[in-house]
């Protein structure tokens, strides 16, 4: 796969780890489900500390990506749930630390809940 990373000034400047747009092209597209940080021998979240739960929500969607083929370079679009928009430095911090550049496009939403009580949910697009 190919991504091409799509920027231009006259719109704002990406606010965290991700690119304005990507364009992929030689794959094919797989559309992972949203995760949260469920451990995955129990089914229950790893904890309730934030940081953990973010950690294990990228750690159960690269398990998906991996199944599906790809790795975390094969990302081209995330899309963020957070239940506490004050923590989004938290998650971008997390992310960077994560996801290798360069980086895909990604939107971040604030929630009102989550299932199981989680804080943090993430869903990815990738081309493999």
């Amino acid at each position: 796969m190919a991504k091409e990373i799509i920027h231009t000034d006259a719109a704002p400047a990406a606010v965290g780890p991700y690119s304005q747009a990507v364009a992929a092209t030689g794959g094919r597209t797989v559309y992972l489900s949203g995760q949260i940080g469920l451990e995955p021998a129990t089914g229950e979240l790893v904890s309730e500390n934030f940081e953990g739960q973010v950690r294990q929500a990228f750690a159960n969607l690269k398990a998906v990506i991996e199944a599906a083929g790809g790795s975390l370079d094969s990302i081209v679009k995330l899309n963020l749930f957070l239940t506490d928009l004050s923590k989004f430095g938290s998650v971008n911090a997390i992310m960077a630390d994560i996801i290798p550049q360069p980086y895909p496009a990604r939107s971040t939403i604030g929630v009102a809940s989550l299932p199981k009580g989680a804080q943090f949910e993430v869903e990815a697009i990738i081309v493999v």
